[in-house]
């Protein structure tokens, strides 16, 4: 079953969330939940939405405000975002060194240094100087 489907009535997910419609309504309002909208203009939750629902109602019961639950909530979402874009750039870097191409990162002090394949990068010493010259290939 697909996490996102909008497939709950909002009866239906206060009571999987263990809420009351009424709450569902404010966390709507407040953007902590987003359902979709039938063409009607009922909402839909979807089982991610419930979770949701399940993790605010978890932080509040530990005693955090709607604000501080906002705000684990959006810090939440920039990890899952950037976890998502260094899988993304590991993805492509194992492509780049995998056609045999050449990949230069930074060192700790600024200076350029190659990556090998297993993705860890090149000891140079301090004056060693490195010349980038583009694919001729491509």
């Amino acid at each position: 079953m697909d996490e996102d489907a909008p497939i709950f009535p909002i009866q239906a997910a206060a009571d999987l969330a263990g809420m009351h419609p009424q709450t569902l309504r404010q966390y709507d309002r407040l953007g902590l939940v987003s359902p979709r909208r039938t063409a009607g203009q009922s909402r839909r939750y979807s089982l991610r939405d419930i979770n949701r629902l399940r993790e605010i109602a978890r932080l509040s019961a530990e005693g955090l405000n709607l604000a501080g639950i906002e705000r684990i909530l959006h810090l939440e979402n920039q990890v899952a975002a950037l976890a998502a874009r260094v899988r993304e750039l590991e993805t492509a870097l194992a492509d780049e060194l995998l056609k045999g191409r050449r990949v230069f990162a930074a060192g700790q002090d600024g200076d350029v240094v190659s990556v090998r394949a297993a993705g860890s990068r090149v000891e140079r010493s301090t004056n060693a100087v490195v010349l980038w010259r583009p694919d001729s290939r491509r």
